[in-house]
């Protein structure tokens, strides 16, 4: 008899929400009946200055089977949590799973670049990502450098060799899945391999609080601009270049005033 779930969620608590924020989102998404489209990330959103779609993609998933697989394979990876002792654990889960979620974002978005100017290959100008099987393959493949010898355990009966999982699911969800965004996969595994290797390192808690404190402020600001949602206490409003805006906070007769430099199909993942 296998141990009961509610202790295997104790030893995997960041795991377990990252779960459950998912299935929530997802839930959401089939309830207010939202298509990929105003949540995913394409090139041409992204250029428009949807940037908050980083992050909104990586956590939206529209159908079941695509969640249940993407989920499936994440409760394996949780055991990342447990590995404290090999320099792992739930500290190093938190921090770079924040880093998996913008670095892989914007590796898809610079690779749609070099194929759509590079290549002239206008396909991948509109094509719209979602899904968090960019950390997925990320975690993947941080494991198969950490801790060869694990496996990853997939829907309860499927078992593959940790070593080889990255490129084995790669060419697998290429197969089973047309729909699947093979460079969204392989944008994980590179990265992922780019933070197991040490080529990106540093991160603790202090430096994960920051990037988050700056993926909040830059997602609400490109949402306003974007006329995605609108915060009224926020107005954004030109002055003497209209490259350069003068940002504004409103409430309780004060205001702060700063500047900024401007920013310059579906697939799953």
């Amino acid at each position: 008899m296998g141990r009961p779930l509610v202790f295997e969620i104790l030893e995997k608590p960041a795991t377990s929400c990252f779960i459950g924020i998912c299935s929530a989102i997802w839930f959401y998404i089939q309830k207010k009946n939202i298509g990929y489209s105003h949540v995913g990330l394409s090139y041409e959103t992204a250029i428009a200055g949807h940037h908050w779609r980083i992050i909104t993609s990586a956590f939206s998933h529209i159908s079941i089977l695509h969640l249940v697989f993407n989920m499936s394979a994440l409760w394996s990876l949780g055991v990342v949590e447990k590995l404290g002792p090999i320099g792992l654990g739930m500290e190093y889960y938190l921090q770079y799973t924040l880093v998996l979620v913008v670095l892989s974002g914007a590796l898809v978005l610079g690779m749609y670049h070099i194929l759509i100017q590079k290549f002239k290959i206008e396909y991948f100008r509109r094509v719209t990502a979602v899904g968090y099987s960019c950390v997925v393959f990320g975690w993947m493949t941080i494991l198969s450098v950490k801790q060869p010898t694990s496996k990853l355990h997939l829907f309860g009966f499927l078992s593959l060799p940790i070593s080889f999982a990255p490129f084995e699911s790669l060419i697998f969800t290429s197969i089973i899945v047309p729909q699947a965004s093979f460079i969204g996969h392989l944008s994980g595994i590179v990265v992922g391999y780019a933070i197991a290797w040490g080529l990106i390192n540093g991160m603790n808690n202090y430096w994960a609080v920051s990037m988050l404190g700056w993926i909040v402020l830059v997602s609400v600001f490109s949402l306003k601009r974007s006329g995605a949602y609108d915060f009224s206490f926020l107005e954004i409003e030109s002055v003497t270049d209209p490259s350069l805006p003068s940002v504004r906070f409103v409430g309780n007769g004060r205001t702060l005033q700063m500047s900024a430099l401007p920013a310059t199909g579906v697939e799953l993942v």
